[in-house]
């Protein structure tokens, strides 16, 4: 028994050296991805954006002004102001700050949701597998949007009522990643090690096997909140999301749109700010996939 409990401390310190390594390795690479910067760096100003709204915003996003209603960019309002006098840079800035908190929200429970649920299913497997894998099918069954908004329909319109539906709607994507990983590791030494000196199962899926399927769920999460935005954003456009007078980027096109002839810059500039961060996530998302994956690497 002692024999064993030593080789299972050397390989949790192996492990421990390993990761440590590999983290230097896959963040030098990272940083020799121009894009995957260029992302990153577009994030950090959004978030930074979104943190700091208060400060840098030109104007109150909520204040109407009739008298200076859908005009164009000028040296006053530099991207126009909408059909109510609104400034739209401020109100870009500070939906920023909505887009981002529905975004990594969503992504965060339902992550956190459906890594519990594929790491039980993996692990135990059997008739456990089957239930779990054959509810996240049913969920997957239906295109992930008219679920949100069958979702909001029931639950009611609100950032709040977003936030649920966009999670419950991706946590099959993330129970599907955890399960694959936690079936390709779980029959590994340092597992049965860990099994033999009687860890629990709970210690041993939370200790040792989480620990060793982070790269795949990582880079699942940032991509995911890219596709959390765009929903957002689908939501807000159709009514159901962010109700006004809220700043919220796809509510902002909603209201927008009917003005797209004689004042185009109401549509332009909210989608440009969807576009870039949206694409922003993606570039970084696959320069953190190349570089946590070593097969995908150059």
């Amino acid at each position: 028994m002692t024999e064993i409990i030593m080789e299972n401390n050397m390989l949790t310190q192996s492990k421990f050296d390993i990761r440590k390594r590999r983290f230097k390795e896959c963040f030098n690479i990272l940083l020799k991805n121009k894009a995957a910067v260029v992302g990153l760096a577009i994030i950090i100003l959004v978030i930074l954006a979104a943190l700091f709204a208060n400060i840098i915003m030109p104007y109150d996003p909520y204040s109407a002004n009739m008298s200076q209603s859908l005009q164009g960019p000028s040296s006053k309002h530099l991207l126009g102001t909408d059909e109510l006098g609104r400034d739209i840079l401020s109100r870009i800035i500070i939906g920023a700050r909505i887009s981002m908190r529905v975004g990594i929200t969503a992504v965060a429970i339902a992550l956190s949701i459906g890594t519990v649920f594929g790491s039980i299913s993996g692990y135990y497997g059997g008739k456990i597998d089957l239930v779990i894998m054959r509810l996240m099918d049913i969920i997957l069954a239906f295109p992930s949007l008219l679920l949100a908004i069958a979702f909001m329909s029931a639950l009611g319109k609100g950032i709040d009522k977003a936030v649920i539906a966009i999670s419950i709607v991706t946590i099959p994507e993330y129970a599907r990643i955890v399960r694959g990983s936690v079936l390709s590791v779980k029959e590994s030494e340092y597992i049965q090690a860990a099994k033999v000196i009687g860890n629990s199962d709970g210690a041993i899926i939370f200790k040792h096997i989480l620990p060793n399927i982070l790269s795949p769920i990582i880079v699942r999460g940032t991509l995911g909140i890219s596709t959390a935005i765009i929903e957002t954003a689908a939501l807000g456009f159709l009514g159901l999301g962010v109700q006004p007078p809220y700043a919220e980027w796809g509510s902002m096109l909603g209201s927008g749109r009917g003005y797209f002839n004689n004042a185009p810059h109401l549509v332009v500039f909210p989608g440009v700010a969807i576009t870039i961060t949206v694409l922003a996530f993606n570039l970084f998302g696959d320069g953190l996939r190349d570089a946590l994956d070593p097969k995908l690497r150059n």
